[in-house]
């Protein structure tokens, strides 16, 4: 994905010049927590009355707070605030907006895909044989999630593909939108589950368990994986949800629907990043809203809390706020530093596969550190830095390159080339595969090119920040963005 060129970046609009627009056109808003909420523009009962009166009129659209980004969960119509600005002038000349709902062709092919797949699929009750079942469920995991849960969330098992089937329907009309396919891969004594989106991982933004949801709920338990979302439900009866890429990533055409509930729980999984993620997600749902519930022995992912037997109701009453004061006593540290201590080497950070000597060296990649790698012209700086940030990358670390000095084309050659681990030259039958499983890669390129305005790159890193939940940023090469006038004086 490449993020806005600086010739044209997303023009950035307060939260100030928001309500200031709101209010100059008549349009009546609530303030949410991460989105101010608005009567739609596109539904057929905003025709009928003048602005004045809407106070009997739902308000379905939502206007991101950061970005001015707006949905409306009616129509699901979206787009930008220079779009929403656009609609509200086509309105004044009474012309009907355009809903951007219609999907693209490669959209329009994943739910067809996904069609077939679900047609395929049977619910895991209604296999050949209870033994059939019993070992099924067994292998993902989940021998004590009942039928009754199993059916209540819509899940399917694809026999031929021996994955778990999880469906993405339409919050506006339950039409299927795609799926997600999970399957058990084992490695030696340990055992993996490997996924697959229809449509690709970019495009899918299920958040699953949506259709279950209440008008009036007000609560909400957020998961990192579907089975976790089942499991909750089942031990506790709270409404619960699964992110479409786990810790990964909460992006913000999610939020809207999210604004409904006055308290959310975050339990994103067992290990120190899904900690990590979860004060991050917290910051954009608001802190006030938001408890984490902190990895640990005691307290492993929902499903493996179910598995053993676990009060999981006590450990949700048990979640910290993740709003701190300014000023703590250890008391109230307390538990984070015994969690540090006994995940040692989580919080040394994220190890990278491929250079077992750089780990003696810098232990891990850690949020909020800098490292300057430094060398001559042509040692391999770029070559290295890009396998180095592709480690990273492969084990679902967002990654946000800015190359100043070699274009994105040749960069994503050198990566891919990485990636696939051969000359994809040499074998050109193949290079579909290996892009499609590269594009999967939570990978995002800015569009600069030789020297920059600090600024402007220093937005366009916030706005990939807030939108992709990047934790890693590659500047390739500093000089580049400085500007060589700059270096005599400060270097």
């Amino acid at each position: 994905d490449v993020l806005p060129s600086p010739e044209g970046p997303v023009p950035s609009v307060s939260i100030t010049e928001i309500r200031q627009y709101l209010r100059a056109q008549g349009i009546p808003f609530h303030d949410g927590y991460s989105c101010l909420h608005t009567p739609s523009l596109f539904t057929d009962d905003r025709e009928k009355q003048p602005p004045s009166s809407a106070a009997n009129v739902p308000y379905t659209l939502f206007i991101d707070k950061t970005t001015g980004s707006f949905l409306c969960t009616a129509t699901l119509a979206e787009g930008t605030w220079q779009d929403f600005q656009a609609n509200v002038e086509l309105r004044h000349r009474s012309v009907r907006p355009a809903s951007t709902e219609e999907p693209e062709e490669d959209m329009r092919q994943a739910r067809e895909d996904a069609r077939c797949i679900w047609e395929r699929a049977l619910p895991l009750w209604d296999l050949l044989d209870e033994d059939e079942t019993n070992k099924t469920k067994a292998m993902f995991g989940i021998s004590l999630v009942t039928d009754a849960t199993l059916k209540r969330f819509g899940v399917r098992y694809l026999r031929t593909a021996k994955s778990l089937v999880f469906p993405w329907f339409s919050p506006r009309d339950a039409t299927l939108k795609g799926l997600k396919l999970v399957r058990v891969e084992k490695k030696g004594d340990a055992i993996a589950y490997v996924e697959e989106t229809l449509p690709r991982f970019d495009s899918y933004r299920n958040l699953f368990g949506l259709p279950l949801i209440g008008r009036r709920d007000t609560e909400l338990v957020l998961t990192g994986w579907e089975l976790d979302a089942l499991a909750l439900h089942q031990a506790t009866g709270v409404a619960s949800l699964a992110l479409p890429r786990g810790a990964t990533c909460l992006p913000p055409a999610l939020l809207p629907y999210l604004e409904q509930f006055k308290r959310i729980t975050l339990w994103l999984g067992e290990d120190l990043r899904s900690w990590e993620a979860a004060k991050l997600f917290a910051r954009k749902l608001s802190l006030k809203r938001c408890s984490l519930v902190r990895p640990g022995d005691l307290q492993p992912r929902p499903l493996e809390a179910l598995n053993q037997g676990l009060n999981i109701t006590k450990i949700l009453r048990a979640a910290l706020p993740a709003s701190h004061k300014s000023i703590v006593s250890f008391r109230q540290l307390r538990e984070e530093v015994f969690g540090e201590l006994v995940n040692t080497e989580q919080v040394a950070g994220i190890k990278w596969a491929r250079f077992p000597e750089l780990n003696k060296l810098l232990k891990g990649h850690r949020r909020g550190e800098l490292t300057v790698f430094t060398g001559p012209t042509g040692s391999g700086k770029t070559t290295f830095i890009s396998e180095y940030a592709l480690d990273l990358c492969m084990q679902g670390v967002c990654t946000l390159w800015g190359s100043f000095e070699i274009n994105n084309v040749r960069l994503a050659k050198i990566m891919l080339t990485q990636f696939a681990g051969q000359r994809l030259e040499d074998q050109l039958e193949l290079y579909d595969e290996w892009a499609d499983r590269f594009e999967d890669l939570p990978l995002y390129f800015m569009t600069f090119h030789g020297q920059q305005n600090i600024k402007t790159v220093i937005d366009t890193m916030q706005h990939a920040v807030y939108m992709y939940d990047i934790t890693h940023v590659v500047v390739d090469n500093l000089q580049f963005m400085m500007g060589h006038e700059h270096l005599s004086v400060d270097r």
